[in-house]
């Protein structure tokens, strides 16, 4: 799969589905210093070994380029960008158990909204890997 190419200017605000998250305990937030720890024991516990150089990049940029979502104070999810490259967004991945669940689409999009916020007109997801393509496709399909 090549890159895929995000258009910024037509991203809507996701306060609804934050909302929604928001009662089932679910919190979005930016990784600050103190959560880098915890958020790296996260990725390395649950995800392949790439995706925890490419976090630490984004836990390590002023500012930090990487959310994090919370259940009950627990990590079960992140996304980060500018962490391969400039202007990409990745890598990303929700607990096994907190999926399909609108978590991985809000922490996609928040990463999104940063990066129109920087002045970027698209984003550049690089090499997706296959089992998310149709979620990306989805999101973006009118994109």
């Amino acid at each position: 799969m090549s890159d895929m190419l995000v258009k910024l200017y037509n991203l809507n605000s996701n306060e609804k589905e934050l909302n929604d998250l928001l009662k089932q305990c679910v919190r979005i937030k930016r990784a600050l210093a103190p959560d880098r720890r915890k958020v790296l024991e996260f990725v390395k516990e649950n995800f392949e070994e790439g995706y925890l150089d490419e976090c630490t990049a984004a836990l390590s940029n002023n500012s930090i380029t990487c959310y994090i979502a919370t259940k009950n104070k627990t990590i079960i999810g992140f996304a980060c960008f500018e962490a391969t490259a400039k202007n990409y967004f990745g890598p990303t991945g929700v607990q096994n158990s907190e999926r399909r669940k609108g978590i991985g689409k809000a922490l996609l999009n928040k990463c999104l909204m940063s990066m129109w916020e920087m002045g970027y007109g698209y984003a550049i997801i690089g090499w997706p890997v296959k089992s998310a393509i149709g979620f990306y496709e989805k999101l973006f399909k009118h994109n």
